[in-house]
């Protein structure tokens, strides 16, 4: 019982210091942005910088063509296992039909008065 009192104090005081410090953040005014004290980048960082993202995206790129190769055989053959279940259920559905039609009565067929 004692073990479970002291936990849920430390979850009390976890809480209450997480809310502080939000409370903190929200209180304390916006620090002014003053960007003369950066140093302006260089075209050389600026080309290793744009060197970097493209071949991040080249590399990404590359291991997304070959995911979707790889899995492109799997797509195509589930495409095609729909395509042919659809064909079956549209042979089935028109069998059915003109099979039901053929056995009712001549009393039970839509559109035909005696």
């Amino acid at each position: 019982m004692m073990r479970g009192q002291q936990q849920q104090d430390q979850i009390s005081r976890d809480i209450y210091q997480l809310s502080m410090l939000v409370l903190d953040l929200l209180r304390s005014p916006p620090s002014p942005l003053n960007f003369s004290d950066h140093p302006q980048i260089t075209p050389a960082s600026f080309a290793s910088l744009l060197l970097g993202i493209s071949l991040a995206m080249m590399l990404c790129g590359s291991v997304t063509f070959f995911i979707g190769f790889m899995l492109m055989p799997w797509v195509i053959g589930l495409a095609m296992l729909f395509y042919l279940a659809g064909i079956v259920s549209t042979i089935s559905a028109l069998g059915r039909s003109i099979l039901s039609f053929a056995t009712l009565p001549p009393k039970d067929i839509p559109g035909k008065t005696n």
